[in-house]
């Protein structure tokens, strides 16, 4: 598996796999034809489809500077190799010097065809959490000193800066008012839901409460172009960040036990990436959300000193009552239903932990087969509920 480094991105949204990662595409062309002056970009499935809404071409032509760009949505072509596959040519003169074909994978990451993926090396010889645990009760380790071992001492530093980056996307969030961009004219919610408590509020009304604004904070600044961090996705970026913001808080936890959180958390997150997919485009938002919510679990799990094999059964529930989430959103926003939905993840999230603390000892299903049935039934969906805004709400919404 690669460095975590790999999963969790510092970067604008509204989305890693349609906004940061064509970008990247676009820089890696420039960088391969620096002299060129213009470039044609064609965008296929996804990202064709909700391009526009989601500002692939915006995050393009901004990549490539004042270069002339011209981008071709085809929303017909089949057999792709991923559903979001772009074509870059690089133009000089007017004519074509050069061509490549990019997919981008989800979480910001693009892979380029017949070519090896540009990144960290592997740095995880273990690839399932099966492996990881049974090495882990070996050397009796927890899973964040594994997470230490295998990347080094500065990753703990990342992960501060990734810590960081989170807060203040929160932060920004709860005090930020007004519409956001697009045709919905969605407004920003988490600064009244950060300021909404009422006279003898209940502990447990006061928890959703502030977890959701924590979520709605980020997915707003996400929606709104903002500088989030991929946990997985742009799209799910606010579940980890509203979990452990409120649990972290409650706990009164240092910087260390907020770091080891986001170890084990971003380690749940690689497992995903590694033997399934990341991609609302390939699996649905079960991808994404689901992800994102066993990310959020394992993390909680992790901060509460819990021993791996409760983190494991929190991070499984928290995935498996969202399998066969569709992703479906409307005008091909990040906003209907992303937003609301990173709220009820987070809130998901802490019930996970909460049961996991009852049924200890009750579980049959590992994290390792709810990973792989989330593929199988992701691989499975109709493709109009795979980030095309071709069925379910995006189809129905008027």
């Amino acid at each position: 598996m690669k460095s975590l480094t790999e999963l969790y991105k510092i970067g604008r949204g509204p989305s890693s796999s349609h906004s940061m990662g064509p970008a990247r595409a676009a820089e890696e062309l420039l960088r391969r034809v620096p002299d060129m002056d213009g470039a044609r970009v064609v965008l296929y499935g996804s990202l064709a489809k909700t391009g526009r809404g989601h500002g692939t071409d915006a995050a393009i032509k901004s990549a490539l500077g004042d270069r002339y760009c011209e981008i071709i949505f085809d929303t017909e072509k089949s057999g792709l190799p991923h559903e979001n596959t772009l074509d870059l040519t690089a133009l000089r003169g007017g004519e074509p010097v050069f061509t490549m074909r990019a997919m981008s994978v989800g979480g910001g990451a693009v892979e380029i065809e017949g070519e090896e993926r540009h990144e960290a090396g592997e740095v995880y010889p273990e690839r399932s959490f099966l492996e990881i645990s049974r090495l882990c009760m070996s050397m009796r380790l927890r899973l964040s000193d594994y997470v230490f071992m295998r990347e080094g001492d500065g990753i703990k530093e990342y992960l501060s800066r990734v810590w960081d980056a989170m807060t203040a996307a929160v932060d920004r969030g709860v005090s930020a008012v007004g519409v956001l961009p697009g045709e919905l004219g969605i407004e920003r919610k988490a600064r009244s839901l950060f300021r909404g408590g009422y006279t003898g509020e209940r502990d447990a009304d006061r928890e959703k409460r502030l977890v959701s604004a924590y979520a709605y904070a980020v997915a707003e600044e996400n929606a709104g172009g903002g500088i989030v961090v991929t946990a997985p996705t742009c799209g799910a970026c606010g579940v980890l960040p509203a979990a452990l913001k409120y649990c972290s808080e409650l706990a009164d936890a240092d910087r260390e036990r907020i770091i080891r959180a986001l170890a084990v958390g971003g380690l749940f997150g690689n497992i995903v990436k590694t033997n399934a997919s990341i991609s609302g485009a390939e699996c649905g938002c079960q991808a994404e959300i689901g992800t994102a919510t066993s990310m959020a679990a394992g993390a909680i799990a992790e901060l509460y000193g819990m021993p791996i094999d409760r983190i494991e059964y929190a991070a499984e529930t928290a995935m498996e009552h969202q399998l066969g989430l569709t992703c479906d959103p409307v005008a091909g926003l990040v906003q209907i239903p992303c937003i609301e939905r990173n709220a009820v993840a987070a809130m998901r999230a802490l019930d996970s932990v909460m049961l996991m603390r009852f049924l200890t000892g009750t579980r049959k299903i590992s994290f390792d087969l709810v990973t792989a049935t989330m593929y199988e039934t992701g691989r499975d969906l109709n493709s109009h509920y795979r980030e095309t805004a071709e069925g379910g709400l995006a189809k129905l919404y008027r």
